[in-house]
């Protein structure tokens, strides 16, 4: 099988070059193509947390409350 396509591909040297330009400019179609928010997302989540500690100081807040 692979022995009768590089013979094909020997043989037709015209025909494997086309064929081989026109996989690569459907290569470049593709990737052009490909929308950007396909990605994913990779910035680190954020959470803002918002607490009342009466009568603590803002070191015993952190201590206590932020870093469990």
């Amino acid at each position: 099988m692979i022995e009768k396509i590089i013979d094909l591909s020997v043989k037709n040297k015209l025909l494997t070059t086309l064929v081989t330009l026109l996989i690569f400019l459907a290569s470049l179609w593709a990737v052009k193509s490909v929308r950007l928010d396909a990605l994913p997302d990779l910035s680190p989540a954020q959470v803002v947390v918002q607490i009342t500690y009466p009568n603590q100081s803002p070191k015993i807040v952190q201590e206590q409350v932020t870093y469990p």
